[in-house]
């Protein structure tokens, strides 16, 4: 165990210029060791005492030490608890796919669904393939593309063993397409929408399905050749026009569309749809199990094996679990669009939203998802319900081992405490970590509260100002005593405070419904670092997400 967290220690360290995060590698700990979880006071003790010697070292040495620990094989897996076994899994043979249409940014649910066919792929030796699926020209960008990677590598930590564009292959698939219809298993036709669809409700032929092979492939030509409007003529499988499962029913497989793909640019007019991209790709890939959430449905499964039969390719095991709904939240692209355009959030990252950028902004880890997919024992029939107590829980019980404390105060209200004495209070960044350092308040007899706590104090109230000395409220506020045995016995509340000072830090914290908390913090916050998190104690964990104008504005993580 303590190789294996002096490993990532370094590693840790070695990126970030030679400081060490403490929660990377109990994160990373954890995720290999789940049952160390059942002592996290020794396991910190024991990060900390292993991060406190790699930080000592300079960049140079903790490079050197890293290559003598580097015969320690790098763990591949994420372990997982609430999988079931993977069906017709060969041990080595086994290929996933993560497949997102770089159209908006990806969310929770996304993340869960890529963990879980990455976690699969590892769990069996095997593979698992980054396959961006950008066939419409219109939606996906390179924006997008290049966040979901950033997300999937990144944030979420998936090393995909092989990272493709769909839309690279457009060649390939142009090919498939043509023996198709030479081999009259599909045909171009010219109906309208609202006809297509008239026929296919009520489960007759289109006129256009009758039509010669060698028209078929002239027209199919003229497509390619941009001979046609967008919209105006379409490739259509030659499916079952009367099947109980509509979705057979000669459905669009290729379509014309003459805007500029953002790595083709206007190379290409023709684009293929859904079904047939996917019913390619994972056969040239070699993909041997799709697992992806049951929304897509069998009658899909169907689809895309119809058309693997007709193109003579293997068929994969396909796994489906229940959707993952989160509550309260909005997921769908065109809705957060529609609320970006409305002004209601400020962007993709907005801290109300459950999107990877949004989550990752505001301070959920990495090992908070792997642990959520652990907990979910996904079923086929069975959706997900996830609500952000659960987000939270495991966020916190990650955090709280090893974030340093601090005191902040929102809305600060001022009091002098008459009779309260001087005092130099050295408190340490965590409690259960003196090594890690402390800092030191001076204190006379006026201090700052939260004005929350000032408003709830009553007459006759003993009052404890947490660490620091007890008073007792009688139209003034006077001291009373100094130790905590004394508030025990009559006490009304605990509340946080600051030394009235002019070193104190302008604070803000953004919380998830986009209110904005003011406040003021002590100094040794100055020390943080973007992207730090800590706890502000008897208020919530934080990420320092900008420091501007000398004040430090933090995301709210969670309580």
């Amino acid at each position: 165990m303590e190789e294996k967290i002096k490993f990532f220690a370094l590693e840790n360290a070695i990126k970030f210029n030679g400081k060490c995060n403490p929660g990377a590698v109990i994160g990373k700990i954890l995720a290999l060791h789940p049952e160390a979880r059942k002592d996290m006071k020794l396991l910190s003790k024991t990060i900390q005492e292993i991060v406190r010697e790699v930080n000592s070292m300079a960049l140079d040495e903790q490079k050197n030490a890293f290559k003598s620990v580097d015969k320690i094989k790098k763990p591949k897996k994420i372990i997982q608890e609430g999988l079931p076994e993977l069906p017709n899994a060969i041990k080595g043979k086994v290929v996933t796919r993560i497949p997102p249409e770089p159209s908006k940014y990806n969310h929770l649910g996304h993340a869960l669904s890529f963990l879980i066919n990455y976690t699969y792929a590892k769990k069996y030796d095997g593979k698992c393939i980054l396959k961006f699926e950008d066939t419409n020209p219109e939606k996906c960008t390179k924006e997008f593309a290049d966040a979901m990677e950033h997300d999937i590598i990144k944030y979420l930590g998936i090393k995909p063993d092989k990272i493709i564009y769909i839309s690279d292959d457009m060649s390939q698939m142009i090919q498939v397409a043509d023996e198709m219809v030479k081999k009259e298993h599909a045909y171009v036709c010219f109906c309208d929408r609202d006809s297509m669809q008239d026929f296919r409700h009520k489960g007759i032929e289109c006129p256009c399905r009758n039509n010669p092979v060698s028209k078929n492939i002239d027209e199919w030509e003229n497509m390619k050749l941009k001979k046609y409007k967008q919209g105006e003529a379409i490739l259509r499988l030659k499916g079952q026009v009367d099947a109980l499962n509509q979705v057979m029913r000669d459905p669009v497989i290729w379509r014309i569309n003459y805007h500029p793909h953002f790595r083709h640019g206007d190379k290409y007019c023709v684009w293929p749809l859904y079904d047939f991209e996917n019913s390619v790709e994972d056969c040239k890939y070699g993909v041997t199990h799709i697992l992806r959430s049951s929304e897509f449905g069998t009658m899909r499964t169907e689809l895309q094996n119809f058309i693997k039969d007709k193109i003579g390719c293997k068929k994969q095991t396909v796994v489906q679990y229940g959707r993952f709904n989160i509550k309260g939240a909005t997921t769908k692209g065109r809705e957060i669009r529609e609320l970006i355009k409305e002004g209601k959030v400020s962007g993709w990252d907005d801290p109300s939203l459950v999107t990877l950028k949004a989550l990752n902004r505001r301070g959920i880890l990495q090992e908070t998802l792997v642990e959520l997919m652990n907990q979910m024992k996904i079923s086929a029939n069975t959706g997900k319900n996830i609500d952000w107590t659960m987000i939270s829980s495991i966020n916190r019980s990650i955090l709280d081992p090893v974030t340093n404390k601090y005191f902040l105060i929102i809305d600060p209200v001022e009091i002098d405490v008459l009779q309260a004495p001087k005092q130099k209070i050295e408190l340490n960044l965590h409690p259960d970590h003196p090594k890690r350092g402390s800092r030191l308040f001076e204190t006379s007899s006026k201090f700052y509260i939260n004005k929350e706590d000032h408003d709830n104090i009553r007459q006759g109230d003993l009052v404890r100002l947490m660490d620091c000395l007890n008073f007792i409220y009688e139209t003034k506020f006077k001291f009373h005593s100094l130790n905590h045995e004394e508030y025990r016995k009559t006490g009304k509340q605990i509340i946080q405070w600051l030394p009235v000072s002019d070193n104190l830090t302008n604070v803000s914290v953004r919380m998830p419904d986009n209110n904005i908390l003011e406040g003021l913090a002590e100094a040794s916050i100055s020390k943080l670092n973007i992207g730090d998190i800590i706890q502000f104690q008897r208020f919530g964990f934080c990420k320092l997400d900008s420091i501007k104008d000398n004040k430090y504005n933090f995301m709210f993580t969670n309580k």
